[in-house]
């Protein structure tokens, strides 16, 4: 990571939300330490996601998602100021996709919401889903509920979105910074993951098909 990333990224003005981290001496530590070490070993990334011999793959999965969370937090915070409601009225990935806002609250019809909404809504809305005991639980002991990889794929599904667009409309953003290579490990990173475990629909992946071809084929 360059510099001028991390300055931006720990702006006082920034505000993220607070990572969730992983209790120490617990299963999903040891797990998450893991897959960081497999990171840092400098580890071919489709070898780095597949399932450790031995190890439970939803803790696996649950590990990834938080940490995919946590790091588009913080690819999108380094762009945000440049994405607002004027520059970015609609939240779409160019000109053929446009993505609509739909939970189980205030917006139970898809809805066209400006981009920096949406990205509110999603960030706060995986954030709720990941701290829920009920789908992530964290006691040692307590089972993933039997929808658990389904709610993971809604879960990705979304948080690819933010790729998408920052990718297509904020990606000038990323190269100003020197963050160009950071970010393509993270989505590398990401795609061999939602790949290997069947974790997001194909149509989905559409809008950066391209990229994806060039990059991690």
């Amino acid at each position: 990571m360059s510099s001028p990333f991390l300055k931006q990224v720990f702006q006082k003005d920034k505000t993220f939300r607070p990572k969730r981290k992983f209790e120490p001496g617990t299963q999903r530590f040891e797990l998450h330490k893991r897959a960081q070490a497999s990171l840092h070993a400098g580890l071919d990334l489709r070898q780095a996601v597949q399932l450790p011999p031995g190890e439970e793959l939803n803790d696996w999965v649950a590990v990834h998602v938080v940490d995919f969370f946590n790091r588009l937090n913080l690819i999108y915070g380094t762009v945000s100021d440049g994405c607002t409601e004027r520059s970015c009225p609609i939240m779409s990935g160019g000109p053929k996709y446009e993505y609509r806002w739909q939970d189980e609250h205030r917006f139970r019809k898809p809805t066209a919401l400006s981009a920096p909404r949406y990205m509110d809504l999603l960030m706060d809305w995986v954030e709720v889903q990941i701290n829920n005991e009920d789908i992530f639980p964290t006691n040692v002991g307590t089972p993933f509920p039997k929808n658990f990889l389904q709610a993971v794929r809604k879960i990705m599904s979304r948080l690819f979105r933010v790729f998408v667009h920052v990718y297509i409309h904020h990606f000038d953003r990323i190269a100003q910074m020197g963050s160009e290579a950071h970010v393509n490990t993270c989505y590398k990173h990401f795609y061999y993951f939602v790949t290997e475990f069947g974790l997001i629909d194909t149509k989905e992946l559409e809008p950066l098909k391209e990229m994806t071809t060039r990059m991690c084929h």
